[in-house]
């Protein structure tokens, strides 16, 4: 199987580096200090001199002390987020030398919320944020490809492995140390063990809205700490949540979310693992979309006091524009997507299933298509 070459996001950021700094969040391992040195090694820059790394204790003395290379081109400032006086540094840099140098910032937490101290940076850079790898993404356009995602994730390093035992051994060493390291370097948590035991119970979790009152008995404590510690794996990049849609033509839940995993190889039951992967496609083009292009996307999905469920809602300046029911083999149109799209005839509607080489249209202008064509159509 041949690999990937250029990652998505890597022309947008080469162009927005032209104007502003660019910022790169993402999980843990999907690719950021790669793609970051690759950009600098093919612009002709030495990485041992314009890569400069927060957990590097040589790094962190020259981020410190602000000492950076002199001259222009790339500078590459990695995880400088677990300083305090992060945003302070990258501000005086780029108002000082903001015309010399194309200042690349990585991180794999949230770096729009890791703000700590310092004046704003409003204006001074573009933000991207690099997903796991998805079909689309992939060379090689092969529909076992899809069954090699759900087998191995979408992480580059585990995915071109293709070892199960492998797999599972990254996947529990990559949960322990964005716990014990990532978390206790951004958070102010002494409850690691705690926090373990949640982050090892969400995978069963995943497929039905999450409840922190369950979640609170389950582990027994506190609603306003489970509650936190969900943001806190959020702002990671170890999960995230979707909220429901609601519209005046349907009588929607508006309360709780659903929540999934970059890592869907966590997910047992292959149902949601199959949820679990489409939601993280789906996300990655959300995400795409209003990085690059400024769009108003968002990912939903829908349930109403009947208990209709639609996996998927995506919208665009908050109008439904795309409905996505996932099920493994089931060409039978669910009953909740056809409900949802006699109400909104005009939305795009599509029943997602494992099944290869399938895509038709039914009478009613429902799609049943094969994740590997539906996913290629998108990022």
């Amino acid at each position: 199987m041949s690999g990937y070459s250029n990652r998505y996001i890597e022309n947008s950021v080469l162009d927005d580096l032209k104007h502003k700094m660019v910022f790169i969040s993402g999980p843990r391992q999907a690719g950021k200090t790669t793609l970051a040195k690759y950009l600098c090694t093919n612009a002709g820059f030495d990485i041992e001199k314009r890569y400069i790394n927060w957990d590097s204790l040589a790094d962190r003395e020259k981020i410190m002390s602000e000492m950076f290379p002199s001259g222009s081109g790339f500078l590459i400032l990695d995880e400088i987020h677990k300083f305090s006086r992060w945003r302070q540094i990258v501000k005086g840099l780029y108002d000082k030398r903001g015309d010399e140098l194309q200042i690349l910032v990585t991180g794999s937490a949230r770096l729009d919320y890791y703000r700590r101290g310092g004046d704003s940076l409003q204006g001074r850079y573009h933000f991207h944020r690099l997903m796991p790898l998805t079909f689309a993404e992939l060379n090689d356009k092969n529909p076992d490809n899809i069954d090699n995602l759900l087998i191995y994730g979408g992480f580059p390093e585990p995915f071109f492995m293709q070892s199960e035992r492998q797999t599972k051994r990254w996947s529990r060493e990559y949960r322990s140390r964005l716990v014990r390291e990532d978390l206790a370097d951004l958070e102010n948590v002494k409850d690691l063990s705690l926090i373990e035991n949640l982050v090892f119970r969400l995978p069963d979790l995943v497929g039905s809205p999450l409840s922190i009152n369950a979640l609170r008995q389950d582990l027994q404590v506190a609603h306003q700490s489970i509650a936190r510690w969900i943001i806190m794996l959020e702002n990671l990049y170890m999960i995230f949540r979707i909220y429901p849609f609601g519209a005046p033509k349907i009588r929607a839940v508006k309360k709780e979310a659903k929540h999934y995993h970059f890592d869907w190889t966590l997910i047992k039951n292959s149902g949601h693992r199959f949820e679990n992967l489409i939601a993280c496609h789906l996300l990655k083009w959300c995400f795409f979309m209003q990085d690059t292009h400024g769009r108003e996307v968002e990912l939903r999905y829908f349930r109403d006091i009947d208990k209709r469920e639609v996996d998927f809602v995506i919208t665009e300046d908050s109008k439904p524009v795309y409905f996505i029911e996932c099920k493994k083999r089931d060409k039978t149109i669910s009953r909740p997507l056809y409900y949802l799209k006699t109400r909104f005839p005009d939305v795009k509607a599509v029943q997602v299933i494992l099944e290869k080489n399938i895509d038709l249209v039914s009478k009613d202008d429902i799609r049943v298509c094969s994740a590997h064509i539906l996913l290629d159509e998108f990022i």
